[in-house]
Formats: structure tokens, C-alpha cells, sequence
């Protein structure tokens, strides 16, 4: 029908149900509350059925419902039900199904069939790190073994599998984020998210940082880490929903330090496409600038801008190796496809 929007209506259950204080984590800062404020806000049934009401009153429709920012299984049972309840007469004509995270210990037969009951359809994990010492380090509570054995109960029994991870963790380094995404990868999930870690105030990151024992990934280290992370996800078919925290909120004021930037998917994607601009006319990136030469290269249509890069940088670094380049489109080319057109 004309007019009519697919969206997915997101809800924050906050910390209750976590039992940890993960080093990294202050969701006060995350969802945009002060931290002296009264504390933390708890979504009610209300809430999730305004929610609903609002987004159909917006001609929204076939949405997912997402309770985040929490362990929503790990809440009080009698609260989750009430939430997964206010949703259910809305299941089928606003809503086609649910979509919730939690803990990779949070996750047992008994609480998939709940789930199951509820017209849930996807469920993600906070991985986080498949290094059980970066995990001890960062108070997570779990190991990567829970990781492993809560995704595959989850795949049994139909559901959608997504997996979250971070890059810059207190004690962890590239390679092992690398190396986590590929475990990651073993275990077949839909969709992944990847945050690179900030340090945001009233957080035990925030006083490591202060005392000198945590060194927090930089926005240029993170973006080269983040684009081989998207373009390994994007070679195993596997979709990254999300490439770092979400702008708004409170993110922007509480961030003390770490790599966080309001773009920073497409200043990743935009990496990915400088390098697959130079393997297409054959350049390494620490090649010598050549005798000035010009390329028109071709992308989708969709990601012209993505080619450019931010400030016309990616156009400005070919210029720098002696590659004067244009960019068009070419509806024959997918995401992240790089062509040469040939006079």
C-alpha cells in the first residue's frame, strides 16, 4: 500500500536483568539519561504499545519490535512476559515478530520456548570477544564457550541468530578482534553488529584511562580495523546491521575517549572502497605516486559517495599516488564492486 513504511521499532529495557558491571558499559550515557538523573528509566507495557501506536499513526507497518539495552532474558520472568504480552495484538499487522538481546548465558531451552510462545523470530547475542582472557578482563561473566553453545541452541530451534562484538576492549588487540569475527563467522549468525569500544564517563574504562592503563583505539586505528571487519562479514554473506554506537543520545557528550565518530560506517565502507579502487588499477597502498594518470572508476549507483570518501579523501589519496580519477555509476555493479572503464 502507498504510503506505508518497514521499520523496526526499537525499545530499551536498560540494565536491569544484567548481573555484570562490564567495564565499558554505561547506559545512562548510551541512551541519553543524565547520570545523576533519577535513574535508570524502565520500559513499561505502555511504553511498548505506544511505541506501536505511534509508529502505526506514522503509516508504519511489517515492523520488527527490538527490546535493547539490556539482558532481556535475565529480567524479572514475570516482567519479560508482560512486555513480549503488550506486543501480541499487534503481531501480524504493525508488527511481524520480535526481536530481543541478551547474555550468551542468559540462553536455555526453557526460556527459547517462552520466547518461541511469544512470536519471537530473532535473538542476539553480546559476544563481545571470543577471548575468554579479554572477557574476564572486561567483567563480561561469560566465557566464549557460552557464546558457541547459546548460538547453536538458538539456530536449532529456528530462531535468528545474531552476534555482537567489539574492537579496542581493554586487553584485547587487533588481531584477536580479527580472529574473534572469524569465530564469529563459524557460527553462521544472520546478522552482526560491531562497536569499537569508547570510554564513556562513570565506567571502570573511564578510571582505567585516567590511571594510564588502558590505551583507547583511535578513530584512524579503528576505521583500517572496522573496514576488513565489514568486508570478512560481507564476504561470508553474513549482514553487519550496525557498525558502531548510534549518534544521539547522550553518546556524543559522555565520550571521553576511544573511536567513536557519527558516520563511522560509511568512513569504513569508504576504506573498503579505496583499497578495491587500487587493486582495480593495480596500485598497493605503499606504492610510489606514478606519472600523473587519470581513471574514471566505476561504483553502484547507491555508493558514489562512499567512492569520493569523506572530504573528497579517497579521490585526494589516488591524486596523491598520480591517479586522477572521476567516479560514476554503473547499475551493473554491486556494493563494494570497483570498476575501471575502459576508453
Amino acid at each position: 500500500m502507498a504510503g506505508e513504511k518497514h521499520a523496526n521499532i526499537a525499545l530499551f529495557v536498560n540494565h536491569v536483568g544484567c548481573p555484570q558491571q562490564c567495564t565499558f558499559c554505561n547506559q545512562n550515557v548510551i541512551v541519553g539519561e543524565t547520570a545523576q538523573g533519577a535513574g535508570l528509566q524502565t520500559c513499561t507495557p505502555d511504553d511498548v504499545r505506544n511505541a506501536i501506536l505511534t509508529a502505526e499513526a506514522h503509516g508504519t507497518t511489517g515492523a520488527q519490535l527490538a527490546f535493547f539495552g539490556g539482558s532481556f532474558t535475565g529480567i524479572d520472568r514475570d516482567y519479560m512476559v508482560s512486555l513480549l504480552e503488550a506486543v501480541q495484538p499487534y503481531i501480524g499487522t504493525v508488527v511481524t515478530g520480535i526481536r530481543c538481546s541478551t547474555r550468551p548465558d542468559y540462553i536455555d531451552d526453557e526460556v527459547l520456548d517462552l520466547l518461541k510462545t511469544y512470536h519471537v523470530e530473532a535473538i542476539e547475542l553480546g559476544a563481545q570477544s571470543m577471548d575468554d582472557r579479554v572477557l574476564a578482563l572486561n567483567r563480561r561473566g561469560h566465557t566464549a564457550d557460552d557464546v558457541r553453545t547459546a548460538s547453536r541452541l538458538i539456530k536449532a530451534r529456528g530462531f535468528e541468530l545474531g552476534l555482537q562484538m567489539m574492537t579496542g576492549l581493554y586487553g584485547d588487540t587487533d588481531d584477536g578482534a580479527l580472529r574473534t569475527a572469524d569465530e564469529l563467522i563459524a557460527l553462521a549468525p544472520a546478522t552482526v553488529r560491531v562497536y569499537p569500544t569508547v570510554v564513556l564517563e562513570g565506567t571502570e574504562l573511564a578510571r582505567l584511562w585516567r590511571a594510564g592503563e588502558y590505551t583507547p583505539q583511535t578513530l584512524d586505528d579503528a576505521v583500517p580495523l572496522c573496514a576488513e571487519l565489514l568486508s570478512k562479514f560481507d564476504d561470508a554473506g553474513i549482514a553487519v546491521i550496525r557498525l558502531g554506537l548510534h549518534s544521539g543520545g547522550g553518546v556524543e557528550d559522555g565520550c571521553l575517549a576511544g573511536a567513536y565518530h557519527p558516520a563511522f560506517r560509511e568512513l569504513c565502507e569508504s576504506r573498503i572502497y579505496l583499497a578495491r579502487a587500487l587493486a582495480a588499477l593495480g596500485v598497493t597502498p605503499d606504492a610510489s605516486p606514478v606519472d600523473a594518470k587519470t581513471a574514471t572508476l566505476l561504483v553502484a549507483p547507491t555508493e558514489l559517495s562512499k567512492m569520493v570518501g569523506q572530504k573528497r579523501e579517497n579521490l585526494k589519496e589516488l591524486k596523491r599516488l598520480g591517479y586522477d580519477c572521476q567516479v560514476k555509476a554503473d547499475e551493473n555493479l554491486h556494493k563494494y564492486e570497483v570498476a575501471i572503464l575502459n576508453d
